[in-house]
């Protein structure tokens, strides 16, 4: 059995001052106060590992282009160096059969055990063409019974869609809740009444809050207004202060709380990569401070990793490290559902740890209890 001894352990919800944690087949046995003669001892922080929701890619390769296990482990070790322990692998809007490569793909993943791989988040092909960003025209369309079929069929991992109500039903959200796919609402030019139509047939979440969303106005609330009002559900944002304004992130917090608020990277291939540059669907996307943008200057996906949103939640947002921390873990795994074993410190939750320094930068990780080289 493992055993480490932390002078500070954040279990997802409270901060524990000195702790000890037995580690035994991948999971926490036990927890117990004060650290232990015997125990690996650790000067820091000990946390649940991070958990991202939206990554497109990572370590110099796109999902997109290769939909495949080894993309996913290329993408699953890059983000895991930084202390990611559980990414969703993102396909964005595409021809049809990237659908179903990218299903095949995570599926083959998920039971070879690949280390830091959690599901698959498909954003898109169902969204507006109005506020597309840079997801291509050609391949948007509404959800049909194709997609439904392979999206209506049991998996052993979470499968989450990013949707616009322009593009979808409310009965076909209700089915698609029903069978438990989490239901993300983005990228769209909506009334409020559709969106809330939406969350009332059992979409939970919102999808990078304001980017591809029409700015919330006085008398037109739009996606922004609801999701900002609604208590009950998520909302994921990207915070690299470029996305979204610090002030605007800040009003964001205080009417989501970091219960209902969680980071995003939307990491693209150059996260983890020593190349600046990249290619989507044939055209060029350059960093280009500290942006990724294509030549015309639309904004393509974040050159930004989960632990660096998680400190700038601190620094931009003036958030306490527990909360940066809880939007970064914890609350990312209660809206997939997954928060019984995924960012939490707790008996029986899975060994995903990372030990922190004290402006939570990153020193360790371990996956399933065992230590990242």
């Amino acid at each position: 059995m493992l055993a480490l001894a932390a002078t500070r352990v954040f279990t997802g919800t409270e901060l524990l001052e000195g702790a000890t944690l037995y580690i035994r087949d991948g999971e926490i046995a036990a927890i117990s106060s004060g650290m232990a003669s015997g125990a690996e001892r650790l000067d820091g922080m000990l946390a649940p590992g991070l958990i991202d929701l939206q990554v497109n890619g990572g370590g110099g390769v796109l999902f997109n282009d290769a939909p495949d296990v080894e993309t996913l482990r290329t993408m699953a070790v890059a983000h895991a160096r930084l202390g990611v322990t559980g990414i969703m692998a993102t396909l964005i809007s595409d021809e049809r059969g990237k659908l179903q490569a990218a299903l095949d793909a995570v599926e083959r993943g998920v039971n070879e055990s690949l280390p830091g791989l959690l599901g698959l988040h498909l954003e898109g092909p169902w969204l507006s063409a109005h506020r597309r960003g840079v997801h291509p025209g050609t391949f948007l369309r509404r959800l049909d019974t194709e997609d439904m079929r392979k999206l209506l069929r049991r998996r052993a991992f979470p499968v989450m869609v990013t949707l616009a109500p322009e593009q979808a039903t409310p009965e076909e959200v209700k089915a698609l809740a029903d069978f438990g796919v989490t239901v993300s609402i983005g990228h769209t030019a909506a009334s409020h009444e559709d969106v809330e139509a939406l969350l009332a047939a059992g979409a939970t979440g919102f999808t990078h809050l304001f980017n591809a969303m029409p700015p919330l106005e006085s008398r037109k609330p739009g996606a922004i207004g609801v999701a900002l009002a609604d208590r009950a559900s998520w909302a994921s944002l990207i915070l690299d202060g470029i996305h979204v304004h610090p002030v605007t992130a800040r009003a964001a917090l205080a009417a989501k709380s970091p219960r209902k608020l969680f980071l995003v990277s939307d990491a693209m291939a150059t996260v983890g990569s020593d190349s600046p540059d990249m290619k989507l669907f044939g055209e060029q996307i350059s960093v280009s401070g500290g942006a990724l943008r294509t030549a015309e200057g639309t904004l393509a996906g974040a050159h930004l990793d989960l632990p660096t949103a998680m400190r700038n939640a601190m620094s931009m947002l003036g958030a306490p490290p527990e909360d940066a921390l809880r939007m970064a873990s914890r609350t990312p795994a209660e809206f997939l559902r997954i928060h019984m074993k995924r960012g939490c410190i707790a008996p029986g939750a899975r060994a995903d740890l990372i030990l922190l320094g004290p402006d939570l930068d990153v020193r360790r990780v371990w996956i399933a209890g065992s230590p990242l080289p």
